[in-house]
């Protein structure tokens, strides 16, 4: 989630993992709530946000004492009120942050406090560089977004990683310490505590409407965008069939259909996919304004780094804790991905604008424009992604892919708005189906899922009948 870093290579958007360190005493206090950040709870905004300022934390050693700015800094163990995900962000989207990031919590379930845990520090998605929102001024650096679960105290560290690690081998741990500089930490770091809200009620409730509960214009926008494709206030648009889907490609896109692509239309069926309201967005958080590109002609293929330690179950609120993370902690215009896809292999809709439009995200720098950016809920560096999973971004790519004409095992060009592999304005050869790793230096999608790109053209091309 910067702009374009001349520093960074091999970053990655992948990990978020457990580490196994031994916890401080159960004895130490905890501290009060007081002075911890706005929240924005209330009867019409369902969830929350605590931004903590991160201050400079003592330590024992005499090098750390002396370091000003480069000083590890975090938030002493205190209690919040609830939350789900953690994140920290920075003013400027520009600076790298070079160090690690480690959060714990305690859990309201248990009230026993979890291990230390990893936080990518990497969060490379983003809007293009001279896009309107990423020009406001407004958004800030980031690491990936932490799913935690349900908790009710934190305890955070920043610690600044050497800014040289060279140094000669006769050196003790201590002593190199001492010598070494560290580099400096980016200003305004804060850490965001997420509430993703409540879940949203029963599907028909939902579809039937609250009796007395007046809809907002924001989600009234957001339904009639998919009003071809379900009727207003659907929570999903229903799976079709190999006939029904390609009479619909006729009526969505027939004017731009050729005369072979009529007679064979190359295009997978639909597949079942949970609506902004099916998830229960806060259309209120959002920008109203829809932005497009011309088409689609690849599609860039994520995981969310916030980790696999959730349930199906939790999709929904982890959509939401992601969503409200990129608007109010971000400060995007709507969540950065196109669409989003569960460990059982669930659909949902991402940014709002149509689920079958050429909706721009922000989930490739420089390669926003005329793609489509798909996230799979987890942390695949280490771990294999469920093959529900692969197998629905399988599913999801034959069909949005295939209402572009766009051939999954195909290549296509790509113009460069700027990154840290190509400059602007560089026609890059990529991919229909890339990682993002193929059009930004980082390790997302992790390699587990990376590896299993090639099995998805693949598959994906044979539900198009190619």
């Amino acid at each position: 989630m910067r702009g374009f870093l001349a520093s960074s290579i091999g970053v990655t958007c992948a990990v978020a993992l457990a580490l196994p360190l031994t916890p401080p005493a159960t004895a130490a206090p905890v501290a009060p709530a007081a002075g911890r950040a706005t929240g924005t709870a209330g009867p019409d905004l369902p969830g929350s946000t605590q931004s903590l300022p991160l201050t400079p934390l003592a330590t024992g050693s005499t090098a750390d004492r002396t370091l000003g700015p480069a000083a590890d800094q975090g938030v002493t163990r205190r209690e919040v009120a609830r939350f789900s995900m953690v994140g920290v962000v920075w003013d400027d989207p520009d600076t790298a942050l070079h160090g690690k990031v480690q959060v714990r919590s305690r859990s309201t379930g248990t009230g026993t406090w979890s291990d230390w845990r990893d936080v990518e520090t990497h969060n490379d998605d983003a809007a293009d560089p001279d896009s309107a929102e990423r020009a406001t001024g407004r958004v800030r650096g980031a690491t990936a977004p932490l799913w935690v679960g349900d908790s009710d105290a934190v305890e955070a560290r920043v610690s600044a990683e050497p800014a040289d690690r060279t140094e000669p081998a006769d050196r003790t741990e201590e002593t190199a310490r001492a010598v070494r500089p560290r580099a400096p930490l980016p200003e305004g770091l804060r850490l965001e505590l997420v509430d993703p809200g409540d879940a949203p009620p029963d599907p028909a409730s939902r579809a039937a409407g609250t009796p007395g509960a007046a809809e907002s214009a924001e989600a009234t926008e957001a339904a009639v965008a998919n009003a071809d494709l379900a009727p207003a206030g659907a929570t999903e648009i229903p799976a079709l069939g190999r006939t029904a889907t390609e009479r619909e490609l006729v009526t969505l896109r027939g004017t731009e259909l050729t005369d072979d692509q009529r007679a064979k239309p190359h295009i997978g069926d639909r597949p079942r996919i949970v609506t902004r309201r099916g998830w229960g967005a806060d259309e209120k958080l959002r920008e109203r304004k829809f932005v497009y590109t011309t088409t689609v002609k690849a599609a860039f293929v994520h995981h969310t780094a916030t980790g696999n330690g959730y349930t199906c179950a939790q999709s929904a609120s982890v959509i939401r804790g992601i969503y409200r993370y990129h608007v109010k902690s971000l400060r995007w215009r709507d969540i950065g991905y196109n669409f989003l896809i569960d460990k059982c292999g669930g659909i949902y809709e991402g940014r709002a604008g149509g689920v079958g439009k050429a909706v721009l995200g922000a989930h490739t720098l420089g390669f926003n424009s005329n793609s489509t950016g798909i996230a799979v809920l987890g942390s695949f560096g280490s771990a294999k992604p469920p093959a529900a999973a692969v197998t629905a971004l399988a599913r999801l790519t034959a069909w949005k892919l295939g209402l572009y004409g766009a051939n999954p095992r195909g290549k296509t060009y790509l113009k460069s708005g700027g990154g840290n592999l190509y400059r602007k304005g560089k026609n890059v050869r990529l991919n229909v189906i890339s990682g993002h790793r193929d059009g930004f230096a980082t390790d997302c999608p992790g390699g587990q899922l990376y590896s299993r790109l090639g099995t998805t053209r693949t598959t994906a091309a044979r539900y198009q009948g190619r």
